[in-house]
């Protein structure tokens, strides 16, 4: 077994694009749950938005990438929008439900043979990066490797281009939530009955969170579009809880936590991904075919969303002060 060679690349997945994707949903989670105190459980659904609007704004209208990029975050505000004008004034399970309920119904929506001519139906879209985004691509032709960082001039152009995006959103969102508007949020967060006695629309305030964390949650979806084919099996309701469990693991109320849970948790993924087929071909995990051993995972994940749950429900980086459900 290539136990240094599981390692190495193991360590390539700190920078990529999937990475940079669940980051961006995890921050956008953290938008929704940490500072607002809404239990969104349909994340994977904004997601989809804003990888089908890249891929559809190219394919079907022939736009140029930078600005077909824009159509997946409109399509998150308009989304939040219809979502949350009627369930806001839910709270807790209920919302839950009905969120995780809405992604269903948007990833059928685009599964279905009925829109098949924009979506692709069960096939997905594919070839949406090869005209405009890749001829933008300043790159030389070539691999270029750096230790354990290594791809293609293609690859490192998605990772450029997804890693601006996050570091433009993290500086948003730092920005907001250190504002009277996120102190606001936090208070809705933790009472909003109190602060509706003070005068402020709390309606409003989370409409506002609902709609800023859903277009950081389609920009995930984009960047993920940029380095693969768009599929709706990709945007299934356990990407949700991939990206819960990354927000819980670095910590909810946090700006930087949800990165670093969502670095953590696709390193660990990968490794897991990578060592437990490698053990099965040795014989070492009790007659598991690699397929099966590589299942193992989840059941980890599953396991390790418990722990934190139960043992450090602020996160890694979190503070147990700031959540109500953690006193």
């Amino acid at each position: 077994m290539d136990f240094l060679g599981i390692l190495n690349s193991t360590v390539g997945f700190v920078i990529d694009p999937v990475t940079i994707a669940f980051s961006l949903a995890a921050l956008g989670l953290a938008v929704h749950f940490g500072f607002a105190g809404l239990l969104n459980m349909g994340m994977a659904g904004f997601m989809a938005l804003g990888a089908y609007g890249y891929a559809i704004g190219i394919l079907t209208f022939g736009l140029p990438w930078y600005i077909a990029a824009f159509l997946g975050p409109l399509a998150a505000i308009v989304f939040a929008l219809i979502l949350g004008i009627p369930t806001l004034r839910l709270r807790g399970d209920y919302l839950a439900i009905v969120t995780i309920a809405a992604a269903e119904i948007m990833r059928l929506l685009f599964l279905t043979s009925t829109f098949g001519p924009i979506t692709g139906s069960a096939d997905g879209l594919s070839g949406h990066n090869s005209g405009s985004f890749w001829a933008d691509n300043p790159l030389p032709e070539g691999q270029y490797d750096f230790g354990p960082f290594r791809g293609t001039e293609l690859d490192w152009w998605v990772r450029i281009v997804g890693f601006l995006i996050l570091c433009v959103a993290v500086a948003i969102v730092w920005l907001l939530v250190n504002s009277p508007w996120g102190r606001v949020l936090k208070g809705i967060r933790e009472d909003e009955d109190a602060v509706r006695s003070l005068g402020k629309n709390v309606f409003a305030y989370k409409m506002q969170a609902l709609i800023i964390g859903g277009v950081l949650g389609a920009l995930g979806g984009l960047v993920l579009a940029m380095g693969q084919n768009v599929n709706p099996n990709q945007y299934v309701t356990s990407i949700t809880f991939y990206i819960w469990t990354a927000l819980l693991l670095g910590g909810a109320a946090t700006v930087f936590g949800p990165l670093a849970g969502a670095v953590i948790f696709w390193v660990i993924q990968a490794f897991i991904g990578l060592l437990m087929p490698a053990l099965a071909a040795e014989g070492l995990l009790l007659g598991l075919s690699s397929i099966q051993a590589a299942q193992i995972k989840f059941i980890l994940v599953g396991i390790a969303l418990v722990l934190i749950v139960v043992f450090r429900p602020q996160g890694i980086f979190g503070n147990k002060k700031e959540l109500t459900f953690v006193k």
